[in-house]
């Protein structure tokens, strides 16, 4: 058997499903983006991209900040609905239950309920056709206490994180290696 040629498109799977938080306290917003990734380690830099056509674009077009919340198994439904409704006339937080959180660094809610978010100034804005990428500056990691282990260490294995992947929502499973662990050295006994 061989491999089947498809025409170019989003085949990459499976990314992140986050939810995006952007506004004020006041004026806020939160839509689903699953087209978010890192882009450089030092400094810490990512991206979201973004339909012009949502609500949320003028938000972080004009306000030139953005928060990404990471999911959870807890968050998928309002993942899904986020991503499907518009903020223009509703407001999600309320309507999916979610609890707006002070960022320390941007003006834009946090999503307590996410076990992590990152708060991310604008620094770049390039439109590509369908979507507009920023890329944002990341100017902190606010991670829930609950997953920090007894040595201090964040443990993600807890958080019970989602992805999507060709239009369906999937729950991330067990570890499989470390970075490295193909190369590390065995410890004697």
């Amino acid at each position: 058997m061989g491999k089947v040629i498809w025409k170019p498109g989003t085949f990459e799977y499976p990314i992140p499903a986050v939810l995006v938080t952007s506004g004020t306290m006041e004026k806020s917003n939160v839509l689903t983006v699953a087209w978010t990734g890192i882009i450089n380690s030092d400094p810490a830099m990512c991206y979201i991209s973004v339909r012009p056509s949502r609500y949320s674009y003028n938000l972080i077009n004009e306000g030139e900040e953005f928060a990404i919340n990471l999911t959870n198994e807890k968050l998928v439904y309002a993942t899904d609905w986020c991503g499907v409704k518009s903020g223009k006339d509703i407001d999600k937080f309320k309507e999916m239950h979610l609890t707006k959180e002070k960022a320390k660094f941007i003006k834009c809610p946090l999503i307590r309920e996410s076990p992590v978010s990152i708060e991310c100034r604008v620094e770049e804005k390039h439109a590509y056709g369908s979507h507009t990428m920023f890329v944002g500056r990341v100017l902190s990691i606010d991670a829930d206490e609950k997953y920090i282990d007894e040595k201090g260490a964040f443990d993600i294995s807890k958080c019970n994180l989602i992805a999507y992947a060709n239009g369906g929502y999937y729950s991330l499973g067990k570890k499989l290696g470390t970075f490295g662990y193909t190369v590390r050295k065995k410890k004697n006994k």
